[in-house]
């Protein structure tokens, strides 16, 4: 089964001014993360900040776009893994490892289809 591993933090730990050590260093262990799943990753990719997001939003039938993500909150969608395990538990074992800068949270998700 295909899982999303959705990272998210506060992406004010990796702002322009923040570009030091500490980011090339969770950046490293992100590299080396992706390499040890091996085949069980199937895709992935760190996002850009939520100022660069555009939001098509929905509602009584009506579309309207916004500049920025969808929701206000203090993390936020900062990168995603996508895998191919056997269980959700596997999944889960696998999110346990990903690596943060500080604080943060994984979304495990299944996807739809095959």
């Amino acid at each position: 089964m295909k899982y999303a591993l959705l990272i998210y933090e506060d992406e004010n730990q990796y702002g322009p001014d923040k570009a030091g050590p500490r980011v090339q260093e969770v950046a490293s262990r992100h590299m080396t993360f992706s390499q040890g799943l091996g085949t069980k990753r199937v895709g992935g990719a760190g996002l850009k900040g939520t100022a660069t997001a555009t939001t098509v939003h929905t509602k009584g039938g009506k579309k309207t776009v916004h500049d920025g993500p969808f929701a206000e909150a203090r993390e936020q969608l900062g990168g995603l893994y996508l895998v191919e395990v056997a269980s959700l538990d596997e999944a889960i074992e696998i999110a346990k490892g990903i690596p943060l800068a500080q604080d943060g949270a994984i979304e495990v998700r299944p996807l739809l289809g095959p």
